[in-house]
């Protein structure tokens, strides 16, 4: 019980850390639902979701991780007790924001010839194509959301993030199901739909979070509408920190996005099997992002107060509860693969046409259920020191994991040795775990206990 109460403890990590789960897991969710009513509309749909929308968030990824870490430099002054800087520290992240709106929506473009690359079969290809575009074109809204968010998040007060992340998952799911299916008076245009409705309820996360942050309260307090100017010196402290942080972003994201590309090139079965896997990963991985930010956030806020202890106690805080949820999730992976990979059956597609993928999917959940304690240990120790702003490290260490480890060995397998699905997964487990293991190394060094973002 001593654990609960103490600060940095259980209770004050949960505080922080339950809304953001909560929001991950309305995200996970909502992207959960697309899936199977895509599953449900036809394989090929499926089989192209994944691939065309982590290849859009591979471009987003930088964006989104330089957006996201105005979240440390809001933690950092709220402890060092400078709310008059928050406002101004978020002003930089929006300018930011709107100049990645635009590159973002340029990077539609190039759809239809990054998708020839990958080789997948023409009427995914085409599907794959549609689906990126649309959401590049409304990128920009995600990584604004992303931004707005911070102002919140930053301070602790995380139930309205989750509130407002919540608002846009309860929109988007019926959305998506109507424009997929064309009910309720809407036309059916399966994948393209999918993107319209994904994009949609960004837009309104955005507004709700433009409606709280620019009140007249937040702007006596924080200066949240004066301080608008760009600011030359913070926004290259923001550019310093953030954009490693948005460069280690990409780099996991692009690992997993050259892997998914590369399990099209086995085949369709291959690939719809690793899409339906990493969709229920989600449900492992998403929750414990939540505790990735609010670790981030408690130990930005120790360190602005020059309260080491307090940073310390909440990481170890953060990794019981985290390897707890990473351990629950496993059992469940291990116990019960069948009801979960049978879910994703099409409608069109008999148990006997399913089998392959049903018994594929089963066997990678096992992989799944091995390297999730990895991802966790991973997500919590980078959280604190990207809290502390050891950003360089953290983008260096995923550098040498996604490329070095992962994404160039799975391409020897698949293109030069022909080794198969199941050596691709372990060699993924393999990376995560010396990622993990390395992150680990690092916190226990102590260097991050002397670094901050903020000028004192």
């Amino acid at each position: 019980m001593g654990r609960w109460h103490m600060q940095g403890g259980y209770h004050e990590v949960l505080v922080v850390g339950m809304p953001l789960v909560a929001s991950m897991i309305s995200g996970t969710v909502m992207q959960f639902t697309d899936r199977m009513f895509l599953a449900h509309h036809s394989l090929d749909a499926l089989a192209a979701s994944l691939s065309a929308s982590i290849t859009n968030f591979v471009f987003m990824a930088f964006f989104v991780g330089v957006a996201s870490y105005v979240n440390v430099f809001v933690a950092q002054y709220t402890g060092a007790g400078q709310p008059g800087r928050v406002g101004a520290a978020l002003w930089q992240g929006l300018w930011f924001s709107l100049l990645a709106g635009v590159a973002l929506a340029l990077l539609a473009l190039p759809g239809e010839a990054i998708f020839a690359l990958a080789g997948h079969a023409p009427e995914v290809q085409a599907m794959e194509t549609a689906y990126y575009r649309i959401l590049c074109w409304g990128s920009g809204l995600a990584v604004l959301g992303m931004c707005l968010s911070t102002f919140y998040s930053g301070r602790g007060l995380t139930r309205t993030v989750a509130v407002v992340n919540m608002t846009g998952a309860a929109l988007n799911i019926p959305l998506d199901y109507a424009l997929i299916n064309g009910v309720w008076g809407f036309p059916a245009l399966g994948i393209v739909g999918a993107g319209i409705a994904t994009v949609t309820a960004w837009g309104v996360t955005a507004l709700l979070f433009v409606v709280l942050v620019f009140t007249r309260g937040n702007e006596e307090r924080f200066g949240v509408r004066s301080r608008w100017r760009p600011d030359r010196a913070l926004f290259a402290r923001l550019m310093r920190f953030g954009m490693p942080g948005g460069a280690q972003l990409f780099l996991d994201v692009f690992g997993f996005t050259v892997f998914i590309l590369l399990m099209g090139r086995l085949g369709t079965t291959e690939l719809a099997a690793s899409n339906l896997v990493f969709s229920l990963d989600h449900f492992a991985f998403m929750p414990m992002v939540g505790l990735h930010i609010a670790i981030e956030t408690l130990v930005g806020q120790g360190l602005g107060a020059g309260d080491i202890r307090r940073a310390e106690e909440a990481t170890r805080s953060a990794m019981h509860l985290c390897l707890a949820w990473a351990s629950m999730l496993a059992a469940i992976f291990l116990l019960a693969p069948g009801p979960l990979v049978a879910a994703f059956r099409p409608a069109d597609m008999t148990p006997g046409q399913y089998a392959p993928v049903m018994e594929m999917g089963r066997l990678l959940l096992v992989v799944v259920a091995f390297y999730t304690l990895f991802d966790g240990m991973a997500l919590v120790h980078f959280g604190a020191l990207k809290g502390a702003g050891d950003t360089r490290f953290v983008m260096a260490c995923q550098f040498v994991c996604s490329l070095l480890l992962q994404v160039l060995p799975v391409w020897l397998l698949v293109e030069v040795l022909g080794w198969g699905i199941y050596w691709c997964w372990g060699t993924l487990a393999v990376a995560l775990a010396v990622l993990a293991l390395t992150a680990r190394l690092r916190y226990a060094g102590g260097r991050w206990k002397t670094m901050s973002v903020i000028a004192h």
